[in-house]
């Protein structure tokens, strides 16, 4: 019991230095004209990112999503019961974080790897690799 408390505020103390770390060392945001912002806003709208705060994995993609410039909404799914934590279990099937919960219509699709999740908002969103 002690050792898994233990344990815990371990991780939870090393994942909150990575997101400070992070945060002092994020990357520049990429400029758009606010045409290209706005197209990028809407495209957003469709898309939320389920995460916990310390989870390295998360603090990968949040740095990916910050360099981008998309507005997503992070819902944080680390709250055993919590709306978040539960919608995530049952529409995308698992409790696993990141997850890129991306709407179209009534389709509904569910990344769960990083780096998966990372080249999808690239191909999305980078004017660099961005496809037309």
């Amino acid at each position: 019991m002690i050792k898994k408390l233990l344990l815990k505020i371990f991780r939870e103390g090393v994942g909150g230095l990575m997101a400070f770390i992070s945060y002092l060392t994020r990357p520049r945001k990429i400029k758009r004209d606010a045409a290209a912002q706005l197209e990028v806003d809407l495209q957003a709208k469709s898309m939320s990112i389920y995460q916990y705060f310390a989870c390295p994995f998360c603090i990968k993609i949040r740095r990916t999503i910050h360099r981008l410039n998309i507005p997503l909404e992070y819902r944080d799914a680390q709250v055993r019961g919590s709306e978040h934590r539960n919608t995530l279990e049952k529409e995308g099937g698992r409790i696993k974080v990141p997850c890129l919960r991306i709407d179209a219509g009534d389709q509904t699709t569910w990344l769960y790897e990083s780096s998966e999740i990372v080249a999808y908002l690239n191909q999305q969103f980078d004017p660099a690799l961005k496809q037309t």
